[in-house]
């Protein structure tokens, strides 16, 4: 019988049937064997329901998928998916994954590594994640996914959290580029020192929420600049302006963490 079949079929025989019982659980080989005999080239995977079987057959080729892209292997079903998408979710068993501590932040979110983020995109993302991660969702799963889904979703509240702040953002693109910086690093320049014990005399003799409130939006302007002459400086990678604007940053938001406490 299997001597008339195609070549393809040897192949699959040879390498899947063997472990027929853990492919049988995401499709349905019959019909995946009409599949790759129907087509002129087995080898193009052009349609995700054959994916499954496409990388379990040809993934040590690596002719499914482009030979840059990282590979992961889904704990669950034991499918390779790539690297294109944060791999927290199996695009195959939709079972949720271990933490990946080699995705970083911006890859979560699907976003380009550089200090200016699209919130509204980050904002969408975000709650998307936390969808698929939701204790409701996974309540009826093994503990062990479970567990998964607990660190994954803590990991996706820090990303969102350090991606929305400016000033955490740019010290973890900094470390994302191997440069430690130390927020707790004193300023020496005596300009700046006045302009903070100024500004500091404001908060505290602030006679109303207004005069605050005013200072709160100058001290988040000052972020704002500094920002930018962050953003400029890292992608000239002059790191030693980028972590002078940081160390700025850090002053201007401890005085703005200030007036909140007042408010």
């Amino acid at each position: 019988m299997w001597r008339k079949l195609p070549p393809v079929f040897s192949i699959i025989r040879r390498q899947l049937l063997p472990n027929y019982k853990n492919i049988s659980q995401s499709r349905n080989l019959l019909t995946l064997l009409s599949y790759f005999n129907s087509i002129e080239n087995p080898r193009v995977c052009q349609s995700p329901n054959y994916q499954l079987l496409a990388n379990s057959t040809f993934s040590r080729r690596n002719t499914c998928s482009d030979s840059k892209k990282k590979l992961s292997s889904c704990w669950n079903c034991n499918a390779v998916a790539s690297g294109i998408t944060p791999f927290l979710v199996c695009q195959f068993c939709r079972a949720v994954q271990p933490v990946n501590h080699s995705i970083d932040y911006f890859h979560i979110f699907s976003l380009e590594k550089k200090f200016d983020v699209d919130d509204e995109n980050l904002e969408g993302k975000y709650k998307d994640w936390q969808k698929k991660l939701h204790p409701d969702l996974v309540h009826s799963k093994s503990k062990e996914e479970r567990e998964y889904a607990a660190e994954q979703s803590a990991r996706v509240i820090d990303a969102y959290r350090t991606l929305t702040d400016a000033l955490a953002r740019a010290m973890y693109i900094m470390r994302l580029a191997g440069v430690e910086v130390d927020e707790e690093q004193t300023v020496s320049e005596s300009e700046l020192l006045s302009e903070i014990m100024e500004i500091r005399e404001a908060v505290e003799e602030a006679a109303d929420p207004q005069a605050l409130k005013e200072i709160k939006a100058q001290m988040l302007e000052k972020l704002r600049v500094w920002g930018e002459s962050f953003a400029n400086a890292f992608q000239n990678k002059n790191y030693e302006e980028a972590q002078k604007s940081i160390q700025r940053m850090t002053y201007y938001k401890r005085v703005n963490e200030e007036i909140v406490k007042k408010l």
